[in-house]
């Protein structure tokens, strides 16, 4: 009788954490007494240099953030976009809370959305919501004018872009058409190319930030999720380049990478992953059907459906992390706002070989 696929999982990952305490409990030691015999120390320091590798990992994984100082908030000006609903109207909220001064981009604010009005009702001159479709050049192009022509202290530009419009969908390569390829990385890839560099002129002159809402899935791939990942890891790349290339000129460029919080966001539904489901099957061609086969593909959209309530419920870890961001002197290049088992799977997925971390959870 087969184990069940969870089953499976844990006992490869106890396996693995018996394999790497034996090869840490002993051939760490013997290892680090040859490197140290070939060096010319002496090989009682090995097991010092086990200590101090044993506590740095701990400092590391264990060890909450050291202070790194604030900047005043007062006068500092942020634009974020997607603030329609989830991260972005939290974040939002939030950033108006502790007194910056927010420009919030929402995608239905000409349509009275919902999210745009809630902050509309603050009535207050340091929160402005703009109409920003960051897959449209115009309204790009207003936005930088309206923000402009509103800034209390030009010379000091902006302080803070966060580009957090995001999309997600779902699907196997095979039964993902280009069309939906390309939808996903035109709001989550060039939407956030596209305002950075509308933006990026007033951001220098201020010395400020630029945030990317990345995601664990921009560093690790995840199957059924490869448009979502593909944009991703876009912005992964677009953030690096970024960041090399605004050393000279103050500004810091940092990328969070969420972990699961689709609960907290609802950026899925039931409705909607059943609707997408029916689209892709009725879409994809007859040999195609037959290959895979109905049973395998309701399995797969049983899946997503279950994933829909997965996740942390709480945004405050990446509202938290964003603002640490924007008002820390020292932010860090990279946030990973997740829960511990999925940082380990991302660590693993990493940094061990691919064959290896495959087995494991896939």
């Amino acid at each position: 009788m087969a184990l069940p696929a969870c089953s499976l999982r844990t006992a490869l990952l106890v396996l693995l954490s018996l394999g790497l305490t034996l090869v840490l409990g002993l051939l760490l030691p013997e290892a680090l007494k040859l490197l140290f015999t070939f060096l010319g120390f002496p090989c009682d320091n090995a097991s010092h240099a086990i200590v101090l590798v044993y506590f740095m990992f701990i400092l590391f994984v264990a060890m909450p953030s050291l202070p790194r100082g604030t900047v005043p908030t007062e006068g500092k000006v942020v634009l974020i976009t997607g603030c329609d609903s989830g991260f972005g109207l939290a974040l939002a909220k939030h950033l108006h809370k502790l007194g910056f001064t927010v420009f919030a981009g929402c995608l239905l604010k000409d349509t009275s959305g919902e999210g745009a009005q809630e902050l509309e009702s603050f009535h207050c001159n340091r929160m402005k919501v703009l109409q920003l479709n960051v897959c449209i050049e115009q309204e790009v192009a207003q936005a930088v004018e309206t923000v402009k022509k509103n800034l209390k202290e030009p010379d000091k530009g902006l302080w803070g872009l966060v580009n957090n419009a995001g999309i997600s969908t779902f699907g196997e390569v095979e039964f993902t058409s280009l069309d939906t390829y390309k939808e996903i990385a035109e709001v989550n890839l060039w939407g956030t190319i596209r305002v950075t560099k509308a933006f990026l002129p007033l951001v220098r002159q201020g010395k400020g930030r630029v945030v990317c809402m990345a995601s664990m899935l921009g560093r690790m791939g995840n199957p059924s999720r490869s448009s979502y990942c593909v944009s991703k890891y876009g912005v992964e790349a677009f953030s690096d380049c970024l960041r090399q290339e605004m050393y000279r000129w103050g500004v810091k460029v940092i990328t969070i990478e969420p972990g699961n919080f689709v609960a907290a966001t609802g950026i899925f539904t039931k409705e909607g992953v059943e609707r997408r489901g029916q689209v892709m099957w009725e879409q994809a061609s007859e040999t195609l059907r037959n290959h895979y086969g109905k049973v395998h593909f309701s399995h797969q959209v049983a899946r997503m459906k279950a994933f829909v309530s997965s996740g942390v419920k709480d945004m405050s870890p990446v509202i938290n992390v964003i603002t640490d961001a924007l008002s820390s002197k020292y932010p860090y290049t990279r946030y990973n706002p997740m829960d511990t088992y999925l940082w380990i799977k991302l660590q693993i997925m990493s940094h061990l070989p691919a064959a290896i971390a495959d087995r494991i959870y896939i």
